[in-house]
């Protein structure tokens, strides 16, 4: 049994400590009956569906944050991903990359919100693998989490499938996650009780999965609601208009940004959808999303138009302004 309170760099050396780290950490939270502390590789079973895989790297500052945490991020980053293809979350792996002298309770926490969060979005840790960087070469704990789901949308949301005339819409207010990090940080004399919305966003994806006029769906996360339009002009060549009036931004995010200079339009997002529709459907897609916990927010926030690949804003004011594309950072990391 380890006796340690923080994590030595002889837990990543191969031996007696690093299989306590496993076993007392990992192998308690994340058992299964796949997972194999003890194997190279293993074989996962045969899906019904066609196979879809995605994967991602985490880093927040700090580790634990209003409304989430790194563990819990990391597999609903994951698991977005996923869903906004249309599929169902299966399988995960887990690459943990340990910077020595981080809290064995800490890691413990996180771990433990890691295997909650993959119990309830249905998915298994198949297999994983742990590393221990030296003080001052690491932020504490990086992730990086693979996913294997199983198609479940007949006709899969594609960029390729947006039209002139399609509608956008938002499943709930945007920027929350990027100013609850930032506010988390006591930044700039700042502090506040925003939480985070990051979430698993497969209620939303599943209730609208069979709508054959849903077009794409994507979940903001690094660049936000502007730099997914940005990608569905430049795949679509089309004109992406979004408007002000219609975003919902919560009030302490409007406050923060017009504190600080930033755009909520450009704010990471780790829980909402956002989805191309035809004008019919887009009227379905908000009332079923409307009658789930989470959706109560979501609405119509532009359209899709011909003209020049670009994307503007539709000012409360009467006029429009261009949204560049993202440069710099909009603000300190946060994912």
């Amino acid at each position: 049994m380890h006796q340690e309170t923080r994590i030595l760099l002889a837990h990543g050396n191969g031996g007696r400590f690093m299989r306590e780290l496993i076993g007392a950490i990992f192998a308690r939270h994340l058992a299964n009956p796949l997972l194999d502390t003890d194997a190279d590789a293993v074989r996962l079973p045969p899906l019904r569906g066609q196979s879809v895989l995605t994967t991602d790297g985490f880093t927040v500052q700090p580790l634990e944050f209003p409304g989430g945490d790194l563990g819990s991020l990391a597999v609903h980053g994951v698991v977005n991903d996923l869903a906004v293809c249309g599929a169902e979350p299966r399988y995960l792996t887990l690459s943990a990359i340990i910077e020595e002298g981080l809290e064995w309770a800490t890691l413990d926490r996180l771990i433990a919100s890691f295997a909650r969060a993959a119990r309830e979005a249905g998915a298994v840790v198949a297999c994983g693998d742990t590393k221990v960087v030296r003080h001052g070469e690491g932020g504490g704990l990086y992730l990086t989490v693979a996913g294997v789901g199983e198609l479940m949308a007949q006709t899969p949301p594609s960029p390729h499938r947006i039209g002139e005339g399609d509608v956008l819409l938002v499943s709930g207010p945007v920027g929350d996650h990027g100013i609850a990090v930032m506010l988390a940080r006591e930044q700039f004399g700042l502090s506040g009780s925003l939480k985070s919305d990051s979430a698993s966003v497969l209620a939303l994806t599943r209730a609208v999965w069979d709508l054959p006029g849903l077009h794409f769906m994507r979940d903001p996360t690094r660049g936000g609601l502007a730099t997914v339009a940005h990608e569905i002009a430049r795949a679509t060549r089309f004109g992406v208009v979004l408007e002000q009036a219609r975003i919902p931004v919560r009030d302490a995010v409007t406050s923060v940004c017009e504190m600080l200079g930033y755009d909520p339009y450009y704010l990471a997002c780790e829980g909402r959808v956002v989805a191309v529709a035809r004008p019919d459907t887009a009227d379905e897609v908000l009332r079923r999303w409307h009658a789930l916990p989470g959706g109560e927010l979501a609405t119509r926030i532009g359209r899709i138009e011909a003209g020049k690949a670009r994307v503007t804003l539709a000012t409360a004011l009467g006029g429009r302004r261009l949204l560049e594309e993202l440069e710099d950072d909009p603000l300190p990391r946060i994912c």
